[in-house]
């Protein structure tokens, strides 16, 4: 149930660069890999961005929210400098610069939806909407089981913030991010509908990892930095996990 690459460099560059940049995905691409997970959300004009934080402070300088401000005075913004004065001046992106340069170089995309607090619906459906029109071709072409990686993965931690990129893009397939893997997994990601579950390797043992992929479903885990683990959730039958080490645990490690 797995048709995706298996090892994913964290909001593009890891540890490497500043994350959820295009410097970032090019870093990610200049190590090899040609798949990436990054974190969209809206800014207050309603352009999806790429970015972790819903306040200012830690990788954009100054006070104030991204819901609050203007794309275009986003992308006036300095995303780098707080990572290294090599990066100074990388601006935030928008969702749709971060697709078109994954899909001139070949690169899958987990695409995190990451709604401010109170508009998950909104955003599900605004960054779904957008996906569906900015991969109209891939859609119409996609062969389950066959071409699957040619499309982009969704995932959120909200529940309601997936239901409506189900219902904005059902051809995007969906995984549902979980820190913890609750008793009632199997009906949220019915629900859903969703290819699979994404979840905290430090919550994951052997024995839930069997459960879960005894039902047929993709089992992904975040974010996994030491080969000793990496070995470790593989050998349980893991699918696939995301890495802040671009470093130490290369695209064909698995």
């Amino acid at each position: 149930m797995w048709f995706y690459p298996r090892i994913i460099a964290h909001r593009g560059g890891g540890t490497l660069a500043p994350e959820n940049t295009l410097a970032a995905m090019r870093c990610g691409l200049a190590h090899g890999f040609h798949a990436v997970e990054f974190d969209v959300m809206l800014s207050g004009d309603g352009v999806p961005v790429l970015m972790h934080d819903p306040d200012f402070g830690r990788t954009v300088r100054g006070r104030g929210r991204v819901c609050d401000t203007p794309a275009a005075e986003l992308a006036a913004l300095d995303a780098g400098s707080w990572f290294g004065p090599q990066f100074a001046g990388e601006p935030v992106p928008t969702f749709e610069q971060v697709v078109a340069f994954c899909k001139a170089n070949n690169i899958w995309m987990n695409v995190e939806i990451k709604p401010a607090p109170g508009v998950e619906t909104h955003t599900g459906h605004v960054v779904a909407a957008l996906t569906q029109r900015l991969f109209a071709a891939e859609i119409a072409a996609h062969v389950p089981g066959r071409n699957d990686s040619v499309l982009p993965l969704f995932s959120s931690f909200s529940f309601d913030a997936l239901q409506a990129a189900k219902e904005a893009a059902p051809g995007i397939p969906r995984g549902f991010l979980l820190d913890t893997v609750p008793p009632d997994w199997q009906e949220r990601l019915r629900a859903l509908e969703a290819v699979a579950l994404h979840t905290n390797h430090r919550h994951l043992t052997e024995r839930l990892a069997c459960a879960i992929k005894a039902q047929d479903v993709g089992l992904l885990c975040y974010t996994v930095n030491t080969p000793q683990r990496a070995h470790e959730i593989l050998s349980w039958g893991v699918d696939a996990f995301c890495t802040d080490r671009i470093d130490l645990i290369g695209p064909d490690f698995a």
